[in-house]
């Protein structure tokens, strides 16, 4: 019986017919690699029978439908809405948390993830597993139950041109450094976005104070907090974001976050008579060197328990999240929405050795709070929800100059009443 390409060469040879040895040989080897793919394939499951519910927040028209089609050429069907639906981490929890139908989360933040793999959501409760590619997304991940998808961090950035620094450039210690730099910066118009909160993260950073009544912040972080919105440019709804703004040259310094930033500079002769210049190699734009380094956020994957799922379900679900959180399937996604991998092989296939400098900035989400057993990330999520009370209560970020508040008597603040939530 023939069983292998050498014995059929030996066959020929013994039938005397040596001058077909190679074409032979050429057809056996095609048919075995053909065999190996069709058992390859026949091994790869449909799962479509069942559709997989995802929520998410990183769901910008293009994304959905990105991910749907992935999906089905991979053999999943599923179901996610895009951001015309819900819109932000807090309205895609709370709609999985009211729902009670969802099979995927992807997305949100470490605030997020922290409460909801700690079961802050009635609803809402993570299954233990563990994808084949989680020694590959490094410090993102709660072990067996959640793991990294992309990171994102906010930049501070600035003009380096006659409407900026002229050539100046800027070293920070901290991020609120940027008060008493000499420059006029932008600075949002609400409290609440993700950005937004993002670029108060980065400002309170240095000010932690666990035995601090006023959110766990100093008194003096709220100040300058406060001088930070009040002498800062806002353009009302003129500047969705601060790249308008820098692009313009109405600002000198801005906050900007790293997925869209250079499609925005490849674009920005479109919307301004004095645009940044140079993608990849900035000509007249540059990044703060602020020695604290940068507040990260990292997009996370993790299946949801569900009830009256079956097993056979569940599988469909643990198949998709091992697919979607893949080397080769988070790599097509960061080529498509210029995003950062957590993973470190699909980070590899994108960038080499060539990680732009964006990403390469000094995280301190991660970083130990002094007195405390929690990482930045971790403080956030214990206090963000004072922080928001204290910036809402006190008139932070006000949309229109006209209707200022006057600053706070900072030392008769009734911290216990302004970290509640107004009632």
């Amino acid at each position: 019986m023939i069983k292998t390409i050498r014995d059929a060469e030996q066959h020929l040879e013994r039938g005397g017919v040596p001058i077909m040895k190679k074409l032979v040989s050429m057809l056996l080897a095609l048919a075995m690699v053909l065999a190996l793919a069709g058992g390859a394939m026949a091994e790869t499951k449909d799962y479509s029978g069942y559709t997989i519910r995802i929520y998410s927040n990183s769901n910008s028209t293009e994304r959905v439908n990105w991910l749907l089609n992935a999906a089905k050429e991979a053999g999943f069907s599923i179901s996610i809405d895009d951001n015309s639906v819900i819109s932000g981490d807090n309205a895609a929890i709370q709609k999985a948390n009211e729902s009670k139908d969802g099979d995927i989360i992807f997305g949100l933040n470490e605030v997020r993830w922290s409460q909801l793999v700690n079961g802050t959501y009635e609803n809402l409760t993570v299954m233990d597993w563990t994808p084949s590619w989680a020694d590959k997304v490094g410090a993102y991940v709660y072990p067996g139950k959640a793991y990294g998808l992309v990171v994102q961090n906010i930049l501070m950035l600035y003009r380096t041109d006659d409407l900026g620094t002229n050539g100046e450039e800027l070293h920070f210690q901290h991020w609120a450094d940027v008060v008493d730099s000499g420059y006029t910066w932008y600075r949002q118009n609400k409290v609440g976005g993700t950005t937004n909160s993002n670029i108060n993260n980065a400002m309170l950073y240095s000010f932690t104070d666990p035995t601090s009544p006023a959110g766990g912040i100093s008194v003096e972080g709220w100040k300058k907090l406060w001088q930070f919105c009040a002498n800062g440019v806002s353009g009302g709804n003129d500047y969705k974001y601060g790249f308008i703004p820098l692009n313009r040259g109405d600002v000198q310094v801005s906050m900007y976050y790293p997925s869209s930033l250079y499609g925005s500079i490849d674009s920005a002769a479109d919307s301004s008579e004095h645009p940044l210049l140079g993608t990849t190699e900035p000509e007249n734009w540059g990044v703060v060197d602020i020695e604290d380094g940068t507040y990260y956020i990292a997009e996370y994957i993790g299946i949801l328990n569900r009830e009256g799922r079956t097993d056979e379900e569940t599988e469909a679900v643990k198949a998709f999240a091992e697919w979607f959180g893949s080397a080769a399937t988070q790599a097509e996604w960061a080529d498509e929405f210029d995003s950062f991998p957590c993973n470190e092989d699909a980070a590899a296939e994108i960038y080499g050795d060539d990680i732009p400098v964006i990403y390469t900035i000094k995280n301190f989400s991660l970083n130990n709070v002094p007195g405390t057993d929690m990482n930045y990330a971790e403080y956030v999520g214990a206090h963000s929800k004072e922080w928001t009370n204290i910036m809402t209560n006190l008139g932070f970020y006000w949309a229109d100059a006209s209707q200022a508040p006057a600053e706070p008597d900072w030392d008769n603040v009734n911290w216990a009443v302004m970290t509640q939530a107004a009632q």
